[in-house]
C-alpha cells in the first residue's frame, strides 16, 4: 500500500472518497462517517482486538473503521446494506486481503450461518461497530439472542441508549433494556465520542459501550421468556407501583390479587416500590417465585 494515501477516517480522504463516488448520506440508514482516526483506534483498543480475533463490523460505510480493524484482526466481516456502498468499500478495503464484504442486512441475517460460511471457527468472534442510531436497540437484542457466544461486543451509540444499557437500579436510565442486556453480559461505557467529529454532524453525542462474556453464567432463569414479560410489564408504567404494574400483567381477579401479595410478602417488597429499584436479582427471585405460584 502507498503509505503516503491518507487513511480512510481522514477528513480530506473521506471527503474525496465521497466526492469521487458521488455519495450522499442516507438518513433512512442513519448514515454518519467518523472522521477521527484517534477515537477509531481507541475504540478497537477498547475491544481488545488482536491477530487472535475474527471480527463482525456492522455497517462499515466506507471503511474507515473497517481498516483500524483489518488491521489488527485475524479477519473482519463487515456486513453493509447500501448497495451503493459495495463498490465504494471494494476499492477502499482492497489492501486488506483478511476484509470480506458481505451486503447483508443485520436484522435479518442469520449469524450463525454467517459465521459458519466465513469464519474458520478457531478464533474467539467479537463484534466491533458503529451502529445506525434509529435501529440501535433491535441491533443489540438481535446480537443477544443470536445464540452465539461472543467473546466481546463493542459498540458506538447514541449516548443516550448507552447510559440505559450501563445502568443501575435506582437510575433513571435503569429499565428493561439494561436488565435484557445485564443478564447476559457486563456492561460498561468505554468512553464518550462528541458529535463534532462526525460527517454529517448528528445531534447528541456517543458512547462506546463494551459488552463483555463473562467468564462464568452469573444468572439464570428457568423460564426466559416469562422472565422477560416481567419484566417488561414492570416497566411498561415506569410511574406506577410495582404493586399496579403486575395487576395490569397478570390481572385483578381476587384470588390472583392474593397470591401476588403472597409473593411480594415472602420476597419483602412493598407493594409501593417501583420497578427502577428493584436489581436483576430480584426480578429474577420474582420470576422463579411468582412460577412456583403458577402465574406466568
Amino acid at each position: 500500500m502507498n503509505n503516503q494515501i491518507p487513511e480512510i477516517a481522514s477528513p480530506t480522504r473521506t471527503r474525496a472518497i465521497m466526492e469521487s463516488y458521488g455519495l450522499t448520506f442516507k438518513k433512512s440508514l442513519g448514515q454518519n462517517f467518523l472522521t477521527d482516526i484517534n477515537i477509531l483506534k481507541n475504540i478497537v483498543a477498547a475491544g481488545q482486538v488482536s491477530e487472535d480475533d475474527d471480527i463482525i463490523e456492522i455497517g462499515p460505510g466506507i471503511g474507515a473503521l473497517t481498516e483500524q480493524l483489518a488491521k489488527r484482526a485475524h479477519k473482519v466481516m463487515a456486513l453493509e446494506i447500501d448497495e451503493r456502498l459495495l463498490p465504494v468499500l471494494a476499492d477502499t478495503l482492497s489492501p486488506y486481503p483478511n476484509v470480506e464484504v458481505v451486503h447483508q442486512d443485520i436484522l435479518k441475517a442469520d449469524l450463525q450461518a454467517l459465521i459458519a460460511q466465513h469464519f474458520d471457527g478457531k478464533h474467539p468472534i467479537k463484534i466491533v461497530a458503529n451502529l445506525p442510531y434509529y435501529i440501535t436497540t433491535p441491533i443489540i437484542m438481535h446480537l443477544l439472542e443470536s445464540g452465539v457466544d461472543f467473546a466481546a461486543i463493542v459498540v458506538m451509540m447514541q449516548k443516550e441508549v448507552a447510559d440505559r444499557l450501563s445502568a443501575n437500579p435506582g437510575n433513571k436510565d435503569y429499565g428493561s433494556l439494561s436488565i435484557a442486556v445485564q443478564y447476559q453480559m457486563d456492561a460498561q461505557i468505554a468512553f464518550i465520542v462528541p458529535k463534532t467529529v462526525f460527517i454529517p454532524q448528528p445531534k447528541v453525542d456517543s458512547a462506546i459501550v463494551v459488552l463483555q462474556k463473562r467468564p462464568v453464567e452469573k444468572y439464570h432463569v428457568n423460564n426466559y421468556s416469562h422472565f422477560q414479560k416481567l419484566v417488561k410489564g414492570c416497566f411498561a408504567h415506569r410511574r406506577k407501583s410495582l404493586w399496579n404494574n403486575l395487576q395490569a400483567l397478570y390481572g385483578k381477579q381476587p384470588e390472583q390479587k392474593q397470591l401476588l401479595q403472597e409473593v411480594l410478602a415472602k420476597l419483602e417488597l412493598a407493594q409501593s416500590v417501583r420497578a427502577e429499584t428493584l436489581s436483576l436479582e430480584q426480578f429474577i427471585a420474582l420470576s422463579e417465585e411468582l412460577e412456583k405460584y403458577d402465574i406466568i
